[in-house]
C-alpha cells in the first residue's frame, strides 16, 4: 500500500491532463477504427454468401431445366437425378440465406454501433479541446498569480536571492560602520595613514577639557562656581608668569638710573 500510495502521488504529480486527454482520445479512435474494420469485414462475408447463393440458385435452375430436358427425352431416371440436385442445391440456399440474414443483422448492428461510436468520438473530442483549453488558461493564471505573490519556484529562487543580497549588504554596512566607530576611538590603527601619537594625545585632551569646560560652565550658571575660563586662556600660563620674569629687567634698570 505504501509503494503503491507513493507511485500514485508521484503519478499524479508527473500527469498531465492534456496528454490523458489526447491518449485516450487516440484509443477511441483506435476502437472506432476496429469496428469499422469489422463492419467491413462482415460486409464483405454477407456479399460473399450472397455470391454463393447466385451461384447456387443459377445451379438450381440449370438442373430443373436440364431435368426437363430428360424427361422430354424419356430419361425419367436423368430427370429424376437431376431434381435430387436441384433439392440438394435448394436446401444450401436455404441454409446461405439463413447465413446471409445473420450477416446482415449483424452488419446492421455494428454499422449503428459505429456511428453511435463515432458520434461519442466527436463529442468527446469537443469536450477535450474545451477541457484542454481551459486547463491551458488555469495554468497560466496559477502561474501569473503565483509570480504576483512570489510563490512560484522562479521568484521564489528570486526573492531569495534579494533577500540574501540585502542581508549581505546590511551586513557589510553595519561592518563599516564598526570600523568606523573603532578608527575613530583609537581602539584601532589607521595603517593607511601616517601614525601621530602626539596629535591623538592632543585629541583626546581637547576631548577632557570640553568635558570640562562645559561642567564648568554648568557650574557657574548655577552659582556653585566662577565662570570658567576658555581653552586658550587655560593654555597660556607664561602671561600669568611674566611679571616675575620682568622684575630683573625693572631692577636693572632702576640701578642704571641709580
Amino acid at each position: 500500500m505504501i509503494f503503491k500510495s507513493k507511485a500514485n502521488k508521484a503519478l499524479d504529480k508527473m500527469e498531465d491532463p492534456r496528454e490523458t486527454l489526447d491518449y485516450s482520445y487516440q484509443r477511441q479512435l483506435e476502437l472506432l477504427q476496429k469496428v469499422r474494420r469489422g463492419v467491413a469485414d462482415v460486409a464483405t462475408s454477407r456479399k460473399r454468401v450472397e455470391l454463393q447463393i447466385n451461384q447456387l440458385e443459377g445451379q438450381a435452375n440449370k438442373l430443373e431445366n436440364q431435368g426437363r430436358q430428360a424427361l422430354s427425352a424419356g430419361r425419367e431416371d436423368l430427370a429424376r437425378e437431376a431434381l435430387n440436385r436441384r433439392n440438394g442445391v435448394n436446401t444450401q440456399i436455404a441454409d446461405l440465406r439463413i447465413q446471409y440474414g445473420n450477416l446482415q443483422g449483424e452488419e446492421e448492428k455494428l454499422t449503428l454501433a459505429s456511428q453511435r461510436l463515432q458520434t461519442k468520438v466527436d463529442s468527446f473530442r469537443t469536450k477535450k479541446e474545451t477541457i484542454k483549453a481551459t486547463y491551458t488558461a488555469a495554468e497560466a493564471q496559477t502561474r501569473i498569480n503565483e509570480a504576483f505573490s512570489g510563490i512560484s519556484e522562479e521568484m521564489g529562487d528570486v526573492g531569495l536571492a534579494i533577500q540574501r543580497a540585502e542581508d549581505k549588504t546590511a551586513q557589510m554596512q553595519a561592518r563599516a560602520g564598526a570600523i568606523d566607530e573603532l578608527l575613530a576611538s583609537g581602539a584601532l590603527e589607521d595603517f593607511t595613514g601616517q601614525r601621530d601619537d602626539i596629535q591623538a594625545e592632543l585629541d583626546r585632551m581637547g576631548g577632557g577639557s570640553d568635558v570640562e569646560l562645559e561642567i564648568a560652565k554648568m557650574k557657574a550658571e548655577l552659582g556653585q562656581g566662577p565662570a570658567p575660563k576658555s581653552a586658550i586662556e587655560a593654555g597660556q600660563p607664561g602671561q600669568a608668569g611674566q611679571p616675575a620674569q620682568q622684575q630683573p629687567t625693572q631692577q636693572y634698570q632702576q640701578g642704571e638710573g641709580l
